[in-house]
């Protein structure tokens, strides 16, 4: 399973990247102008500079909410890109409210809330701030996965999916690290490219993969509850996406009138 997924998620990022960029160059003008108002408006007054901090973490929320949709047209094989990023801002504005409440409790967390009790000096803060320091690593596992659940269980409210990615964490816990190994040097190679090359989009789809292609495995254990977990059949479950994909290589991609 985690071989094609790698395989899937490069070649989707491949197939759509021209829409992935364009998108991802609106992200970055964003997060630039967020900077430069922050600063701007810190300068003469820091709660102010705050303040719009908060806005465009809010205004980013709602961006991730339309992208989630055409990272979810992608991971589909679909090329709708704006069209399927208007509707998917109208139609996740709940859960990209939730997401930014959680984005907000997160950086509350780390820059104020753990240096608060690691200040204590005493054995108290100390297990408070590992409290802490857990909850934020949690999130951090879970995130991921709450806007493809959005999309694939789109009957669910907001608080369902999350309570659903924490659950996912717990269950596949063995994916979700190598996941986070997967996002982190993506992250090392959006930084490199100034965040066009895979930046949020391209995290996003690869987000997506990963998650539709576990929905796979809860699907066939619905069916089939008295299976043993450690014995998914994924060569079965995985064969119309394999089909889908194609037997493609990097040699036929770069080259492929040969």
């Amino acid at each position: 399973m985690v071989g094609f997924f790698i395989k899937k998620a490069f070649f989707d990022g491949w197939d759509n990247l021209i829409g992935i960029v364009l998108f991802n160059i609106g992200y970055v003008a964003v997060l630039f102008v967020a900077f430069w108002a922050s600063m701007t408006v810190g300068q003469a007054n820091w709660v102010l500079g705050y303040a719009v901090l908060v806005a465009f973490l809010f205004l980013f929320s709602v961006l991730m909410g339309g992208t989630a949709s055409v990272a979810h047209s992608y991971s589909d094989y679909k090329r709708e890109s704006w069209s399927a990023f208007k509707v998917g801002v109208k139609r996740n504005i709940r859960h990209s409210v939730l997401y930014f409440l959680i984005l907000l409790l997160f950086a509350a967390n780390l820059f104020l809330i753990i240096p608060f009790y690691a200040g204590f000096g005493n054995i108290v803060g100390y297990i408070l701030a590992v409290i802490m320091i857990w909850i934020e690593i949690i999130i951090a596992l879970a995130l991921p996965y709450y806007f493809p659940l959005m999309n694939l269980l789109p009957g669910d409210n907001a608080r369902k999916t999350l309570k659903k990615c924490l659950l996912i964490v717990g269950g596949n816990m063995g994916f979700t690290l190598f996941y986070l190994i997967y996002r982190i040097v993506c992250l090392a190679i959006s930084l490199f490219t100034l965040g066009i090359v895979p930046g949020f989009v391209g995290m996003q789809l690869a987000s997506q993969d990963a998650m539709k292609l576990l929905m796979f495995k809860y699907d066939y254990l619905e069916e089939t509850p008295d299976v043993d977990m450690k014995h998914i059949p994924w060569d079965d479950l995985l064969y119309d996406e394999r089909e889908k994909v194609g037997p493609r290589s990097l040699k036929s991609m770069i080259f492929p009138w040969k």
